[in-house]
């Protein structure tokens, strides 16, 4: 089976409802983490998933919505470890190594001295102990790629690839992630205008997960149209590549107030099912 948590499903701008980007995929016994948004750790915690559970990361680009957590992702990992768990595996676009390194490199990253602090304090050493963890204690390892386009990795029954999408290229780059595992496929967007990649990305998946910014009447004589998706066109996208579920997300802060709205331009080009992503819910396929 496969489980889709929605973990954030809002834009930089937070309401009280929604703010920034994160999901989890659970295939068969294993949890995978697309985008790393602002509470993102909290709200893998409130859906009942051990961040230690992951050791797969992978991020669609690297605006703030989409990696504000990744900071206290790696150190709960860390804090919460017994050192017996798989090694964190991040995967993204530039700069995911780079911001890694800057984050938890060692000597000079922003966090070192956090582990230098865990690694040799009594304190922290005890706790260690308590959980079962066997001294020395090690300083996490995770393993962080600058990736292009293609395959990214693969287990025994399933595989990640991704395209290149259009958002705010050239100062970020951003990609969205096909899903292909034994019981079903899903393709993450992430944030794009509608481009042909991510079409030929999702053709025939069982869920796309799309990025839903406004209405179309919204975004027509402004910028928004060289960088998001409306309504009407995530319609579109999923009619064309004949997905059987279309996930709607990243929506503005408030377009909740006009919901109905949003599902009736969506429907006026796909006959498919739709879900309004809403934080914390869980959909199985």
């Amino acid at each position: 089976m496969i489980s889709l948590q929605i973990l954030c499903s809002g834009t930089p701008t937070p309401s009280d409802v929604r703010w920034g980007s994160a999901y989890a995929l659970k295939m068969g016994n294993e949890w995978f983490m697309f985008d790393c948004g602002p509470a993102a750790t909290y709200k893998l915690i409130k859906s009942k998933i051990n961040p230690l559970d992951i050791s797969n990361l992978f991020f669609t680009h690297h605006h703030s919505d989409h990696d504000a957590d990744y900071a206290c992702f790696l150190l709960t990992r860390f804090d919460q470890s017994i050192g017996k768990e798989k090694e964190l595996n991040v995967y993204g676009p530039p700069p995911t190594q780079e911001l890694t390194n800057k984050l938890i490199g060692e000597n000079d990253g922003a966090y070192w001295h956090d582990f230098v602090a865990r690694t040799n304090h009594p304190l922290s050493l005890w706790a260690y102990q308590e959980r079962g963890g066997k001294l020395p204690r090690p300083v996490p390892k995770v393993n962080s790629y600058n990736i292009n386009p293609g395959k990214v990795t693969s287990g025994k029954d399933w595989e990640i690839s991704s395209v290149r999408v259009e958002h705010v290229q050239p100062y970020l780059d951003s990609l969205a992630y096909r899903v292909d595992y034994s019981e079903g496929s899903i393709v993450f967007s992430g944030d794009t205008k509608p481009c042909q990649a991510l079409i030929d990305l999702a053709i025939n998946a069982d869920v796309l997960v799309m990025e839903c910014i406004r209405l179309e009447s919204e975004m027509k004589g402004n910028a928004t149209s060289l960088s998001e998706t409306s309504a009407m066109q995530a319609g579109k996208i999923a009619e064309e590549t004949g997905v059987k579920l279309l996930v709607l997300t990243h929506q503005a802060h408030y377009l909740d107030s006009v919901k109905d709205e949003v599902l009736k331009e969506v429907k006026k080009n796909y006959n498919g099912k739709v879900i309004w992503a809403d934080e914390l819910m869980r959909v199985n396929l």
